[in-house]
């Protein structure tokens, strides 16, 4: 895929040199196994096909005007050396109604990948926390590196995170009926007083985070771990891609909540097993992830006093999206509630 390939008015961005794809070097493009989906049973909110069981196309349906963020973030991992995510080698941007849009990303196959609805959910049902340090670990390179990434004059100003997040607690309040509705309301007080540290400045660093970091971004393959899908969280519209690193650690440690409540719902495991082990997975990414930046000199990159509230936040806007888009959802969001706050632990 070079840019002379390509025919006008599209172009293409390299990030790396793409794989060959020739069944024999000298005998290019013959024998190529063809193109392939994922399957029914894969949930995407694109369309992606592996060709030759190296590279992914994902084509955005629809496309998406440009500024992505995608491409920047993903030219920037590669400078800074960062390779624990789907090789990615090409960006195809083109006119769509007038408008200079991305059109697809091409990046790397990672053969016997699982996300983490999968494999996470496994986990908890067997009780094991190993893969925790693993996830702690990732999260941590991946934040060194996008700490690199220049903000822009914009970016460095601080956001209105309390406002943001008492305006995802209303949001909820209004749109969760019901039983649920009524445990959200009586709680309501208590919930506003857990995002109380969001009204003081954020003195933490701002950096380009990855914006939507749970389990289902991240792939246990044949060799590892790859994080993936750097487009942002598609249900917050106005999101700033410059926020401190804890949002996308309680985004994450929120998503070992859920797939707990998963594991209760879909496997049977008793809620106070599936408890224990979310605490302790939670415990277990969150000393990784803070060893690793200790160990290459930014621990602070992490305000811990501002996991907490994003938490709150985070399923407060897991509510709004079951509301809006997965009502079959909701029992996840309101179950880590309901296990946070019960009469046994007020706190």
């Amino acid at each position: 895929m070079l840019e002379g390939e390509v025919p006008p008015p599209f172009g293409v961005r390299r990030f790396l040199p793409l794989p060959t794809l020739s069944h024999d070097p000298g005998r290019l493009h013959i024998g190529v196994p063809r193109e392939r989906d994922f399957g029914p049973h894969v949930d995407q909110t694109n369309y992606s096909v592996v060709v030759a069981e190296k590279v992914v196309v994902k084509w955005l349906t629809p496309p998406v005007p440009l500024p992505h963020p995608t491409p920047e973030i993903l030219s920037h991992l590669v400078e800074a050396g960062f390779n624990d995510t789907a090789p990615p080698y090409a960006a195809l941007t083109g006119p769509v109604d007038g408008r200079e849009c991305l059109l697809a990303l091409a990046t790397g196959y990672l053969p016997e990948a699982r996300d983490g609805w999968e494999w996470c959910v496994d986990e908890a049902e067997s009780g094991g926390t190993a893969f925790a340090a693993d996830l702690g670990r990732l999260a941590a390179d991946l934040h060194l590196a996008l700490s690199t990434l220049p903000l822009t004059a914009a970016a460095e100003l601080p956001s209105p995170a309390a406002v943001r997040a008492a305006g995802a607690l209303a949001e909820a309040l209004e749109l969760t009926g019901g039983e649920d509705g009524q445990w959200l309301a009586a709680h309501a007080d208590r919930l506003r007083h857990e995002l109380e540290p969001l009204d003081a400045p954020i003195a933490s660093p701002l950096i380009r985070i990855h914006g939507d970091l749970h389990v289902g971004q991240i792939l246990r393959w044949r060799d590892g771990y790859a994080v993936i899908d750097f487009d942002g969280n598609p249900t917050v519209t106005d999101a700033d891609p410059c926020q401190p690193a804890a949002r996308d650690v309680a985004q994450l440690t929120t998503s070992l909540e859920h797939v707990a409540q998963v594991a209760i719902k879909r496997r049977g495991t008793p809620p106070e097993r599936a408890a224990a082990w979310a605490a302790r997975a939670r415990a277990g990414l969150l000393a990784a992830y803070r060893a690793r930046l200790a160990a290459r000199g930014r621990p602070d990159l992490l305000d811990e006093g501002l996991i907490r509230p994003f938490e709150i936040e985070q399923e407060c806007r897991e509510l709004i999206y079951a509301a809006r888009h997965l009502p079959r959802w909701r029992y996840a969001p309101m179950g880590v509630l309901r296990t946070w706050y019960t009469e046994e632990n007020p706190s």
